[in-house]
């Protein structure tokens, strides 16, 4: 199943966090797992002491490598001294995926079977943003929705071996919106382009709301996605430091 490429760009653009806090308690919850991601995030903020380790060491090191193996090791430091890279997610009661988590990607898959089909999801990295992005945009939907961070999800329904259903969503605070639908068909060559169908939000209303509860009846729904958000905040955190690890190991070889 060729997964969106779409959704592929977007996941792969991790922006820095300063959440909205929304009301329930459970906005407060998913604010505070954003802003302690913010504060472990992959930039130079996380050690800037770091980069003046540079000047420091470049005049006095022997190796040509030293200077940078240094600030790689005080990177590795600060972010093993976070609370984020360790840190074990309790799957909810009545999370209905299996979830396979491959150290050194950046996208983790969950799987289930539902009467006869098979659901497959490939969540992405989140997508974060920051207070200073905030303007007067209007207050439509769209506007409301670009300030809140977000998980992008690729969702695969299928039959036995024939056809089956693709939906790009990005999942919000308790919310899930429904970007593109796509039939796909394993039979049909790369070279084709098949008919898709209309943009999502130029469906009639009541169909939009009938394939939304049809992904809800699925497990895709906010009490899920929620908890991934979690999930995903602290795989970045861990595959970050595994990435500074690996980059250490094969510059001072």
């Amino acid at each position: 199943m060729a997964p969106s490429s779409i959704l592929r760009r977007s996941a792969s653009t991790i922006v820095p966090l300063a959440v909205r806090v929304i009301g329930s308690q459970r906005h407060h919850h998913c604010a505070a797992l954003f802003s302690a991601f913010n504060r472990s995030n992959i930039s130079r903020k996380l050690c800037p002491n770091s980069f003046s380790s540079v000047l420091h060491y470049s005049s006095t090191s022997k190796r040509p490598n030293d200077c940078l193996l240094r600030v790689l090791e005080s990177e590795i430091k600060c972010a093993e001294e976070s609370d984020d890279h360790d840190q074990v997610e309790e799957i909810p009661d009545g999370f209905p995926f299996k979830i396979q988590d491959n150290p050194g990607q950046q996208t983790i898959s969950l799987t289930r079977e539902y009467q006869g089909e098979s659901i497959k999801v490939e969540v992405h990295m989140p997508v974060l943003v920051t207070g200073e992005e905030d303007g007067d945009n209007g207050d439509d939907d769209d506007s409301e929705k670009g300030s809140q961070s977000s998980i992008p999800l690729i969702v695969s329904i299928s039959k036995k071996d024939g056809p089956w259903l693709e939906f790009g969503c990005t999942a919000f605070p308790d919310e899930i919106a429904i970007d593109n639908l796509s039939v796909k068909d394993p039979e049909k060559s790369e070279d084709q382009i098949p008919y898709e169908g209309p943009d999502f939000q130029d469906l009639d209303e009541n169909l939009q709301r009938a394939f939304h509860k049809y992904i809800e009846i699925r497990g895709i729904r906010p009490s899920a996605t929620n908890f991934l958000h979690e999930y995903m905040i602290n795989k970045n955190s861990r595959e970050y430091l595994l990435w500074l690890k690996n980059l250490k190991e094969l510059i001072g070889a």
